[in-house]
């Protein structure tokens, strides 16, 4: 994001002439991005919760710019598709009965009599519809980050998978089909080992668990309980279902852990026999042994002995979870929530406005996000010449096709790619701010952008940038404070130019600044009339380049252009002569506290027309709106015309 510096700026000796590739006006190009589909949830209000957005975001590799349309196929479901999450999560229900009927009709053979089985069969059929949807899922390339939406290969990679062939035999009814086929019931042991194969769909509950850890909107520390209490409580079930089957198949019932109690127990209610089953194996987990329920025969005994064990695994296992849950597992989390709080208690004690706060919010989560994915750390430790030619890798047809470069040579290409740094940006936060001082502009990868001009409270809108365009050139070349407020609509990834490099780079060959002003006085030509009018001296230096290019003075009028608008050396004097002649505002120090504190964190800025609009600056600078203006000496500031270059102000 463009920050304000004390630095001064000296103009530059280029200004530029617009050629896009379609040689279409700024703004003119709104492009629909799929970010919004791949990086955002779905919200009743355009005001989003940025926090929400920026939480459910994908974000793409560095360089990859996606297309307009994620998947203009047919019948294609994206994976990050609302309605697909929701499939998913029923399915997961479905896979929690699955899993406790698989195991407890093993145990329980006549529950093969009851409901059993049609119940079964109306969820493996909802399973096989999933089968059938999953050749019609796209799916992301890990290794570019890309959605893969091609029938072909969504088919052949979901058919060479272990998960085509498990989720085929874990699906099929087979009770169902040996009773069609031989007109008996399908009852035995077989089939209860056989219906195991239904435990292959708990890795849907795995995957499900695994994306609410990560997921903002829900408690860290309470999906994770939930999670080692289902595990715990399957656990139960699995110890208590095999030691009926133990019971039920062993040869002599009175001699069993629970035919010493119940004699009749294989005649009895099945849910008398599970009941029995749960109380045994709970209060053997939990190494409480009343002694009233216990292994009686050597099968018993030896399944017990491995029961325990595993519970000491268990029992570890869910100590362990919870150490790691409290002091590190969720460290980072807490430390992001944490600064969340900060910036909640900070907002509601300054009392700043909602979108302020949102901003501030999503710029929090975005840093934590991206810091996931430790770029910054591999790059740095990395010698310059790689990291030039990484970015010349991701980047270089990004600078190449952006207008102000367009025919550069190939030296000032690799110049420039060298010297970029690609950024994210939140939806609704403020790349570059009306009237502040130039010092880096901006070349859209993807996401999209407002171009704002703001006049007391009330914006307007002038023009929507898309992937390809700039943003922030104008103040950099014309070295005036930036005309407009730039805003991002969506998360954005956007590659950022710092002024003085940029300036450095060009000043060095006269060719390469004759062909940069060329292609930014082409494109300000191009610029609609909303645009124009807004930028001060601009109509009167298109009116005059059209009227050197009249004259047939072709090669000396970019260079008296040039000398015109943009001259390297001036005395300080004759700089504020051209402030006065062309109407740019002088540059003033503001500070947000009274003259008599000792704080030294002032903000160097373009005196904007009005005292109100000065408030308002001061009020995006320091988040807080004054009243009152007064100098170093005290005395109150009532008109603007008695300023003078680099006074100091302060408001509060």
């Amino acid at each position: 994001m463009s920050t304000t510096t004390s630095d001064a700026r000296s103009p530059l000796p280029l200004l530029s002439r617009g050629g896009r590739a379609s040689t279409a006006p700024l703004g003119t190009s709104e492009e629909r991005s799929p970010l919004s589909l791949l990086f955002r949830r779905r919200s009743s209000s355009e005001d989003v919760k940025n926090i929400t957005s920026v939480s459910s975001s994908l974000l793409p590799a560095f360089g990859t710019v996606v297309d307009d349309n994620p998947s203009s196929k047919p019948f294609i479901v994206l994976p990050y598709d609302r309605r697909y999450r929701l499939w998913e999560l029923y399915l997961v229900i479905l896979v929690g009965y699955s899993a406790w009927a698989s195991l407890f009709e093993l145990a329980f053979e006549k529950a093969a009599d009851g409901a059993f089985p049609t119940i079964d069969l109306v969820v493996d059929f909802f399973f096989a519809v999933d089968i059938v949807l999953t050749f019609f899922v796209a799916y992301l390339d890990t290794s570019t980050y890309l959605i893969v939406d091609d029938y072909n290969l969504i088919a052949r990679r979901y058919l060479k998978s272990l998960a085509f062939v498990m989720d085929v035999v874990s699906t099929l009814p087979i009770q169902f089909i040996y009773k069609i086929v031989t007109g008996n019931s399908g009852r035995g042991q077989a089939f209860g080992f056989l219906n195991l194969l239904r435990l292959w769909r708990l890795r849907r509950v795995a995957e499900l668990f695994k994306r609410l850890e990560k997921d903002t909107l829900f408690n860290y520390f309470v999906i994770r309980v939930i999670k080692l209490l289902c595990v715990t409580l399957f656990w139960v079930h699995i110890g208590g279902c095999i030691l009926f089957w133990i019971a039920y198949h062993y040869p002599s019932p009175i001699d069993t852990w629970i035919g010493s109690q119940v004699e009749d127990f294989k005649d009895r209610s099945i849910w008398l026999g599970y009941t029995y089953s749960m109380y045994w194996s709970i209060v053997t987990l939990t190494t409480v042994g009343y002694g009233d329920l216990h292994a009686v025969n050597t099968r018993e005994k030896t399944f017990n002995m491995f029961y325990m064990l595993f519970n000491i695994g268990l029992t570890a296992y869910i100590i362990g979870n919870m150490t790691n849950l409290v002091v590190h597992g969720a460290l980072r989390t807490f430390r992001m929530r944490n600064a969340f709080n900060h910036i909640l208690r900070y907002t509601s004690k300054n009392k700043l406005p909602d979108m302020m706060r949102e901003q501030m919010l999503a710029h929090m989560q975005l840093k934590f996000k991206t810091a996931e994915l430790k770029q910054e750390e591999v790059l740095q430790d990395l010698p310059k010449a790689i990291r030039s030619s990484i970015n010349e890798h991701l980047f270089r047809s990004v600078i190449e096709n952006a207008y102000l470069f367009k025919g550069l040579p190939d030296g000032l290409t690799v110049q420039l790619v060298s010297n970029i740094k690609a950024e994210y940006f939140p939806p609704k936060m403020e790349m570059i701010l009306q009237n502040e001082i130039p010092t880096d502009f901006y070349i859209i990868v993807s996401g999209g952008v407002e171009i704002i001009r703001s006049k007391g409270a009330s914006e307007q809108v002038l023009a929507k940038l898309g992937p390809g365009d700039m943003a922030g050139e104008i103040g950099v070349v014309f070295n005036i404070p930036q005309p407009f407020t730039v805003r991002t609509r969506r998360l954005s990834q956007v590659i950022r130019i710092g002024h003085h490099k940029f300036k450095e780079m060009v000043q060095s060959d006269i060719e390469d600044s004759k062909m940069i002003i060329t292609n930014f006085m082409t494109y300000l030509k191009a610029l609609n009339d909303d645009l124009k009018k807004e930028i001060p001296f601009l109509r009167d230096l298109l009116a005059n380049a059209d009227a050197q290019e009249t004259v047939h003075t072709e090669e000396a009028a970019p260079q008296s252009n040039n000398e015109e608008i943009l001259m390297i050396s001036r005395d300080e004097n004759e700089k504020k002569e051209e402030h006065k002649r062309e109407g740019v505002p002088i540059r003033v120090i503001i500070h947000g506290h009274p003259p008599n504190q000792d704080n030294n964190n002032g903000r160097l800025v373009m005196l904007p027309d009005s005292i109100q609009l000065l408030f308002d600056l001061a009020e995006k600078k320091f988040g807080r709106r004054g009243s009152t203006i007064v100098m170093a000496d005290g005395a109150h500031v009532e008109q603007l015309d008695a300023l003078r270059e680099n006074d100091n102000l302060y408001i509060f």
